[in-house]
């Protein structure tokens, strides 16, 4: 396979090489690669749980979203936060 860049990330990958950041033009492909496969399986876990909430909305089980749901959820994301926190410094 031959990869073309253009002008502007060949001196981007030439600038790597020099700095120290990369050895070969070869790496920041692989890293590219890397970089995108990454994204793509965040994508795909995005999507997935995207179809589990859509589910869990069509069997009715969505919130109904008020200023006091909203606060009452807040504070349940506080409480986990500091209970994640407690666990964590226990385990110290």
């Amino acid at each position: 396979m031959e990869v073309r860049l253009t002008p502007d990330q060949e001196a981007f990958v030439k600038q790597a090489i020099e700095s120290g950041r990369l050895h070969r033009a070869e790496d920041a492909v692989e890293e590219a690669l890397s970089l995108w496969e990454e994204r793509e399986r965040k994508r795909a876990e995005f999507l997935a749980t995207i179809e589990v909430a859509e589910a869990s909305l069509a069997r009715g089980e969505g919130r109904v979203i008020t200023e006091q749901s909203m606060r009452e959820l807040a504070e349940e994301v506080k409480q986990r936060g500091r209970a994640r926190l407690v666990a964590e410094q226990s385990r110290r």
